[in-house]
């Protein structure tokens, strides 16, 4: 049930999506006994027409449902750059910045070894 309250969307789009194709399966059942062009228009109109529009509505919702989800993400990146850096953050070794104590850059395009040659 939570589950359905999170995901009502696709859910959803799932549910339009299969009852379009119940009445494009309808209408075909209906076509298909008859040769008779005029007994054929109702069928065309009520089982093709809305079997396809009731497609077309369920893929338009799941992808809103993916559009919201992306700007989730987006947002939730957002406000986690729109945030000020905390001043007392540990500086790893893997993320040490670009100058050194003395504040002398460093060059990163040579190796630590011919960098420490050229000091």
């Amino acid at each position: 049930m939570t589950y359905l309250k999170a995901q009502w969307d696709r859910v959803g789009a799932w549910a339009l999506i299969l009852i379009g194709f119940g009445a494009l399966l309808a209408g075909w059942l209906g076509i298909s006994g008859t040769t008779i062009l005029a007994a054929q228009m109702p069928y065309i109109v009520s089982g093709g027409m809305l079997g396809l529009a009731l497609i077309g509505v369920g893929g338009m919702l799941w992808l809103s449902a993916d559009l919201q989800d992306e700007w989730r993400k987006l947002d939730a990146i957002h406000e986690e750059l729109a945030t000020p850096a905390r001043h007392d953050a540990v500086v790893t070794p893997e993320f040490r910045p670009a100058a050194t104590a003395e504040r002398e850059l460093v060059d990163l395009t040579v190796d630590a070894s011919r960098q420490a040659a050229r000091r």
